[in-house]
């Protein structure tokens, strides 16, 4: 299946089965390429609707300690961009038909140039990129690089956006919509607090991509509130990489561990 179209594929098929998306992240490299490869494989068939991947960085502003030392630990090994790609096709060889997103910093994509590593995106499979910390207004670049390789870039909604700006972001992302559910960093110790409900009408009112809820998502009680407020998926980060750091020292538990968390999330969709 094209990269073109898995997200539309997706939603679709979710909602004539009347469900919503659970999307689970993970950083790519954590703890090691080929555990990390495993734990990716372990999210799909336990019933992930896609993927969302982060890229190891240094400095990743947007996310809270959870996610740092996740970021850390695939550094440590010496895991480059070069290592992710090889990751991703991979799993693209594996999973034809999953989608599976990127959510990284942009000096990662600057060091390698926006028309090279958008390319290489494709390549390996990617359906989707969000840039954490590219505002609206310096998105072109990014965009055009999107368009030109069959790639779906995702804009954040925050939850303090006006209507000028969520019109611009709705008239922009494309695959899905990321919608914050809180002011912050990521981390899985707050909840979501915005008005998730007001938040998704407005995105409506602009025919936005479909509204996919992150930031503060660890329960099935979190998605079942974010799907019943009308959000077309939730997104759990810092809750999936928890049990990663929990097991470091025990692969196999940590992958039953993952698996049995995949289930229930997805579950709470229906």
């Amino acid at each position: 299946m094209s990269n073109i179209n898995r997200y539309a594929a997706l939603f679709e098929k979710l909602a004539n089965n009347n469900e919503g998306a659970f999307v689970p992240f993970v950083m790519l490299g954590d703890p090691d390429l080929e555990t990390s490869y495993k734990i990716i494989c372990t999210l799909v068939d336990n019933g992930a609707d896609a993927l969302e991947l982060g890229f190891p960085y240094s400095d990743p502003i947007a996310d809270g300690p959870t996610i740092q030392k996740a970021s850390i630990r695939a550094l440590s090994h010496h895991f480059k961009t070069a290592d992710s790609f090889a990751v991703i096709a991979r799993v693209r060889a594996k999973y034809p038909d999953v989608a599976i997103g990127l959510l990284l910093y942009s000096n990662l994509v600057f060091r390698r140039g926006i028309e090279t590593f958008y390319a290489e995106a494709k390549q390996a499979g990617v359906d989707s990129i969000l840039l954490a910390d590219v505002p609206l207004r310096e998105g072109t670049p990014f965009r055009t690089a999107a368009e030109a390789n069959g790639i779906k870039q995702i804009l954040i909604a925050p939850p303090n956006a006006n209507d000028e700006d969520l019109a611009a972001i709705a008239k922009q992302t494309q695959g899905y919509t990321y919608l914050l559910g809180r002011a912050g960093v990521t981390g899985a110790e707050a909840t979501a607090t915005t008005p998730v409900h007001e938040m998704v009408m407005r995105l409506k009112q602009n025919n936005a991509a479909p509204a996919v809820i992150g930031f503060g998502i660890s329960t099935p009680e979190h998605v079942k509130a974010a799907i019943s407020a009308g959000a077309d998926g939730a997104i759990a980060g810092s809750a999936t990489v928890n049990i990663i750091e929990k097991y470091l020292d025990d692969v196999p538990a940590m992958l039953q561990a993952l698996g049995e968390f995949v289930s229930v999330m997805k579950a709470a969709t229906r």
